[in-house]
């Protein structure tokens, strides 16, 4: 059990750091954009930095189901890569179908990965949000300071 406990505790860090290196491109691209995307029209601008947040958003968690699939093949919990995939996507999704279950001594782990993805579903939701606000709100600033 301290085993699961201690590799999930490592794949959720690592999956942190896949989320934070995201927050990190997400920012740094909005940054030097910043003169683009403060000219008008505001609009098609906001749906690129939507678009773009997306994108940042589905590889960091397309990028940490990899991570547990490896981590699980690696372990010897799967055989192949299909069915480790395909079980880290449906533990990170939350959804759970149950027809692909770990075995009992790696079911722990299987809680992290559910866990891990809720987690993490968390703060992408906060960098789509918080992408677009902080473009909205120097928009609406830019507004301001023009009249």
């Amino acid at each position: 059990m301290l085993i699961q406990v201690v590799l999930g505790t490592v794949l959720i860090i690592l999956t942190i750091l896949i989320a934070a290196g995201g927050f990190w491109i997400a920012e740094t691209v909005i940054t030097r954009a910043n003169p683009w995307l403060l000219r008008r029209s505001h609009a098609p601008r906001l749906v690129m930095v939507l678009i773009g947040s997306v994108f940042v958003v589905l590889s960091a968690m397309t990028a940490s189901v990899w991570l547990w699939a490896f981590a699980f093949v690696h372990l010897g919990v799967f055989d192949t890569l299909e069915p480790a995939t395909y079980f880290s996507l449906v533990a990170f999704t939350t959804l759970g179908f149950g027809d692909i279950l770990l075995p009992e001594q790696w079911r722990i782990l299987g809680g992290m990965t559910a866990a891990n993805g809720l987690l993490n579903i968390g703060l992408y939701t906060a960098l789509l949000v918080e992408s677009l606000r902080r473009v909205r709100s120097e928009q609406v600033r830019g507004r301001v300071d023009e009249r």
